[in-house]
């Protein structure tokens, strides 16, 4: 049943639709919120790595909180397909679902999903949903995202299709026995297991709460209206872009050691009339290493880059979704077939949308940016020599944006991830490790009439006997670039032990470390926005005193000089 099916015969006056839908908004976010300060994880609690929704009757996506794009994105298709498994009609009060397959998920085994289904008393009203990335679900190293040496899904841990997590109230002992017997922190994940089902009844009975307050009739009529709206406002909002078809190409430095780059290419055609597709065939094949984008993931950043370039501040519901479709070849490496493996992932989602915003920048160019600074998402784990137990640090070390017109790129961000950094204090609590140093990379920035924002540097010490290093990364080898005359970034390095001779790490090795090993992740800086000569010297003062640049770097790419001095 479609939105517009739906029987609209209780009218919805302004007033009350307007409260309707300001409580379903409340209600997701309040979701996560629950979900956040729950959690036993640093990757949920402190880095925010989650997201939530909440569905009508037939798994339309009403509202999300304000999350992590690629699980939110991935939310209408994952809440449908989990329904072919359990129908809605199997469903009773107090059940729960749960999934991490990548192909019906976001993508990779980490992120798990529970849905739940909403009754008023025997009838069934809608459903809540929360995604939680997972510090580790077990395969061949902790924290379940090693790339290179991993050929097929199965190495990679615990796949879970559609199961009933919970059953009438009741959690299933032996699904969490099952899930906790094949991770290496079970304690964190099962406190993470249950923080979601929590936020899920706390969210269900605020859910329960408005229906009963204003009538089913009433809210699913408001439901469609929501819906139609939202999608009348992308089409708005999309009909004013040029027609025509934008393209770009950029590549990925690798899918591991000794590898050939992978070619991300992207075709975005907009018809003028309030419609987009964007088609990624021209992108290389499916590669044999974990980083595969299964088409989930591969949508949900192209919706995500829609509504940053035309649609941003309105919320997304299914109904903005609409005019967005979505074209990859199946086989191709943003549209893999089972099981090709996929657990790192998560350094493509800005490679996505710098692919998307390299395409929009010939549509929109004052909407545009140099491309990002990319990220470190490292994987540090063992058996703790305090404890005999297994840890796995799961870490994200966020870069700084492109220059724009007219506005230089802001440092220290989460570009498209939308999550957040997890204190040093917390790491070193938790974790066998020490962090040496956190801060900005000077002239790393790409210069240009606006600047690239810088990257970062974080080095961290194992103080642990052993350990295992997944790293997750890019941008060692391709830059991030500058438009319209702007400069790229910096590239990005990764060293083992920089105090001595330093060895070179491969963005996406996988190795063993040892106590007294120093690890410097030393992310790339951000692509620069037009000509650098037509920066403003005030401008690169403010850089100098700031310390984003040395005078070295404002002489060479500027011609600061004395003149500027005086």
């Amino acid at each position: 049943m479609t939105a517009s099916s739906i029987d609209t015969s209780a009218k919805v006056d302004p007033i009350t639709l307007t409260v309707i839908w300001n409580t379903v908004l409340s209600i997701a976010e309040e979701l996560g919120v629950t979900l956040r300060n729950t959690a036993f994880s640093e990757a949920v609690r402190e880095g925010d790595d989650f997201a939530t929704a909440l569905f009508d009757k037939d798994a339309v996506m009403i509202a999300q909180g304000n999350y992590s794009p690629g699980h939110l994105g991935s939310m209408p298709f994952m809440a449908k397909q989990v329904l072919d498994y359990i129908p809605a009609g199997t469903l009773k009060p107090g059940d729960s679902i749960m999934v991490n397959d990548s192909f019906i998920g976001a993508g990779h085994f980490p992120d798990v999903y529970q849905i739940m289904p909403v009754f008023v008393e025997t009838r069934l009203v809608g459903y809540v949903c929360c995604s939680a990335h997972q510090v580790d679900m077990g395969g061949a190293a902790p924290g379940s995202q090693k790339v290179h040496g991993v050929t097929e899904a199965f190495q990679e841990g615990l796949r879970i299709l559609p199961v009933r997590f919970v059953r009438e109230g009741r959690i299933d002992d032996d699904i969490m026995r099952i899930v906790l017997g094949n991770v290496r922190v079970p304690d964190k994940v099962r406190g993470d297991l249950l923080a979601q089902h929590t936020a899920n009844l706390s969210a269900a009975a605020r859910l329960q709460k408005m229906f009963s307050d204003y009538g089913i009739a009433t809210v699913e009529s408001a439901y469609a209206t929501i819906l139609d709206r939202s999608e009348a406002t992308m089409r708005e909002t999309l009909a004013k872009v040029p027609a025509g078809t934008y393209s770009f190409e950029d590549y990925m430095d690798d899918y591991g050691p000794n590898t050939d780059p992978i070619k991300m290419a992207v075709d975005i055609t907009f018809d003028g009339k309030g419609s987009v597709e964007f088609d990624f065939s021209r992108s290389s094949d499916a590669v044999p290493a974990a980083i595969n984008s299964y088409i989930n993931y591969t949508r949900a950043y192209a919706v995500f880059a829609t509504k940053t370039f035309c649609n941003a501040l309105e919320p997304q519901t299914e109904g903005s979704m609409r005019p967005i479709k979505l074209t990859v070849r199946e086989g191709c490496f943003f549209n893999p077939r089972f099981p090709a493996p996929s657990g790192g992932r998560p350094i493509l989602q800005i490679r996505i949308f710098d692919t998307i915003n390299g395409a929009m920048a010939k549509a929109l160019p004052e909407r545009a940016m140099g491309a990002f600074s990319h990220w470190s998402n490292p994987n540090i784990g063992g058996i703790d020599d305090r404890t005999g137990r297994p840890f796995v640090m799961y870490d994200v070390s966020l870069g700084g944006y492109g220059g724009q017109f007219g506005k230089d790129g802001v440092e220290g961000m989460t570009p498209v991830m939308n999550c957040s950094n997890i204190p040093v204090e917390v790491h070193e609590t938790h974790n066998p490790v020490r962090i040496h140093r956190f801060g900005f990379i000077p002239d790393s920035g790409g210069a240009g009439q606006w600047r690239g924002g810088c990257g970062v540097q974080k080095d961290i010490e194992l103080l642990n006997s052993t350990a295992t290093l997944s790293h997750l990364g890019d941008r060692h080898v391709f830059a991030p670039y500058g438009i319209f005359g702007g400069k790229p970034g910096a590239l990005a390095e990764s060293i083992l032990n920089p105090q001595g001779n330093g060895e070179r790490l491969h963005s996406k090795e996988t190795r063993p470390i040892k106590q007294g090993d120093i690890l410097s992740f030393r992310l790339s800086g951000a692509g620069g926005y037009g000509p650098p000569e037509k920066r403003d010297p005030k401008a690169i003062a403010e850089d100098l005193a700031d310390g984003f640049v040395t005078e070295e770097h404002a002489r060479r790419e500027y011609g600061w000089g004395g003149k500027e001095r005086g």
